[in-house]
């Protein structure tokens, strides 16, 4: 089912690709924008424009909730008319839109059990990144990036709702099937503080070098990108390298951790690397965090969100774990 959903959104971002290089606040992708104003989602405004840079209105989230809900056959979800609709809102109402409101409370109740201490948008900003609403903004168009609390745009908006419109119900049933047995361990003091911290960042964007939640030094916006995201929940002090590679290769081989065996709080490192091959920046090209032997916390292509340890694809990605905890 996962893979199946990672091939589609694929194909989307195949049909409808983000400009990549100076693209315009409402203008990266156009192609989404006429798909769902054909489909009668999300209309263009008095001018016969659409003006992906405007931000959504509540109005014209219920309008396209609405036409969500006539082509699913779920009753239209009611929410605010405001003026404009913040990103985390937007996700909680598609969320709700597509009937996985209990899904969300669920991954809610699983983190708050844990201890973690999760903001009361967690589950459904887990929920929604599961269905690829959100997306990556190529590196030189980071200042398209948006934070969780801002306004999201008609832009934003439009590819989420192309995503639906191409996923139809089978990635719903994806996303239900794989979160609803979201489960994690009790855990140890010190592994829950630095889980606290990582849980914390869920829904901030994924930026090209970024370590901070604000802008960082020669970057255009605050987010992460992978091994930025361990270097801020962990500190230099404890994990050394920046780069994901660079933590892979600061222990010795004997250190390293097979998939079986990782624990909470552990670095998991993604590449071609062999377990027992050298770290090099084009052999160890990602890394995230355990939050128990299926699930795992990092930042990728949608932001800050978790992901499941028991696909096929990711398994055979998985290179080695370290221990720093």
């Amino acid at each position: 089912m996962k893979v199946r959903r990672l091939t589609l959104l694929l194909a989307l971002s195949l049909l409808f690709p983000a400009a990549a290089g100076a693209a315009t606040l409402g203008g990266w992708n156009r192609r989404e924008q006429r798909a769902v104003a054909s489909a009668g989602l999300l209309g263009r405004l008095a001018d016969g424009r659409f003006h992906g840079e405007r931000p959504l209105s509540g109005a014209q989230l219920s309008a396209a909730l609405g036409a969500v809900a006539a082509q699913t056959g779920q009753p239209p979800v009611a929410g605010s008319s405001a003026a404009t609709v913040s990103v985390s809102a937007f996700d909680a109402r598609m969320v709700r839109q597509l009937g996985l409101a209990d899904v969300a409370a669920h991954v809610d109740d699983v983190a708050r059990g844990a201890g973690l201490h999760p903001a009361k948008t967690f589950g459904s900003e887990i929920v929604a990144r599961f269905l690829g609403l959100r997306t990556n903004h190529p590196a030189a168009d980071e200042t398209l990036e948006l934070y969780p609390w801002e306004p999201i745009t008609r832009a934003e908006a439009a590819h989420s709702l192309a995503v639906v419109l191409g996923s139809r119900d089978w990635a719903v049933a994806g996303a239900r099937a794989q979160l609803s047995a979201f489960s994690l361990p009790r855990y140890r003091a010190r592994t829950r503080a630095a889980l606290r911290l990582a849980v914390s960042k869920i829904g901030m964007p994924y930026v090209w070098g970024g370590e901070t939640d604000g802008v960082s030094p020669g970057q255009a916006h605050g987010g992460y990108d992978c091994s930025g995201f361990v270097w801020r929940v962990f500190t230099p002090r404890r994990i050394g390298g920046r780069t994901a590679a660079q933590m892979a290769g600061q222990i010795r081989r004997s250190q390293r951790i097979r998939l079986e065996s990782i624990r909470p709080g552990d670095l998991l490192f993604f590449g071609s690397a062999p377990f027992g091959g050298k770290a090099t920046e084009r052999s160890i090209v990602h890394v995230g965090i355990a939050l128990s032997e299926h699930w795992m916390i990092h930042s990728s292509a949608q932001g800050v969100y978790v992901s499941s340890l028991d696909d096929e694809w990711r398994r055979d990605e998985f290179a080695w774990a370290r221990r720093v905890l």
